[in-house]
C-alpha cells in the first residue's frame, strides 16, 4: 500500500484530493495537515511515500516543508500544490527538494499521473495547462521538429532567460543532462545560438513575443 500525506489549510481542498486519490485501490491517505509545521510532523510520524503540500500555508510554506522533509532520512517525495502558475515558485520548490509542482486547477487531470511519477521517483513538472511550463505527460512531442516534451521545455526555459544551471535546478536534472537536451533541440531545430532557440520559442508560442 502506497502511503500519501495531504497538507493544505482548506478542508475542501483536502477532501477533493482524497476523492481523486481514492481512485487507486493501492493508495492510502495516511495523514493530513492544515499547516506547514503539522505537515512536517506528520511526514516524520507517518513516513509517506508522497507528500502533497500546499504552497501557501500557515506557520510554514510548502517550500519550507519540502526543505525540512529533506533534512530527515525519509524516502518521501514532495509535490508542491498551488494556485499559482509561476516559474519562479516552481524553481523555489525544486531547489528546496520538491520533485513535483502542480497547479491546483489541473488536479483532476494530472494528479494521479503526478503521484505515479513520484512513486517511481521521477520528477513531474507542472501541467500542459500551466502558463509557465509545458511538461505534463499528456504533452506530445513537437510533430514538425521531433522535439521531446523535455527538449521543448528546456527551449522554453532558455527563451525565458534561464541558464543551464537554473534549468537544471528547476527540472532536477544534472547540468550535463540539461546541456544534452539543449544541444539535441538545437540540432533538431537547425539553430546554432540562443537567439535561434528564442525565435523558435516565439513562433511556437512557448513564450510571449
Amino acid at each position: 500500500m502506497k502511503r500519501i500525506l495531504i497538507a493544505d489549510d482548506h478542508e475542501a481542498v483536502r477532501s477533493g484530493l482524497r476523492a481523486v486519490l481514492a481512485q487507486r485501490a493501492d493508495w492510502e491517505v495516511v495523514a493530513e495537515a492544515s499547516d506547514g509545521s503539522k505537515a512536517v510532523a506528520a511526514a516524520i510520524e507517518s513516513q509517506p511515500h508522497v507528500a502533497i503540500v500546499d504552497f501557501s500555508m500557515p506557520r510554514m510554506t510548502g517550500v519550507e516543508v519540502a526543505r525540512r522533509i529533506r533534512e530527515y532520512p525519509l524516502l518521501t517525495e514532495v509535490m508542491i500544490f498551488t494556485v499559482h502558475n509561476s516559474s519562479v515558485l516552481a524553481q523555489q520548490a525544486y531547489e528546496a527538494g520538491a520533485r513535483a509542482f502542480l497547479v491546483k486547477s489541473d488536479a483532476n487531470k494530472l494528479l494521479l499521473a503526478a503521484v505515479d511519477s513520484l512513486l517511481a521517483h521521477r520528477p513531474f513538472g507542472v501541467s500542459k495547462g500551466s502558463k509557465e511550463f509545458d511538461c505534463g505527460p499528456a504533452h506530445l512531442a513537437d510533430g514538425r521538429y521531433g522535439l521531446t516534451p523535455r527538449e521543448r521545455l528546456v527551449v522554453k526555459l532558455v527563451a525565458e532567460g534561464y541558464s543551464n544551471k537554473g534549468i537544471s535546478a528547476i527540472l532536477n536534472l544534472s547540468v550535463k543532462t540539461t546541456e544534452a537536451h539543449r544541444a539535441a533541440a538545437m540540432r533538431k531545430l537547425d539553430v546554432n545560438s540562443t537567439a535561434g532557440l528564442v525565435r523558435y520559442a516565439v513562433r511556437a508560442k512557448l513564450i510571449d513575443a
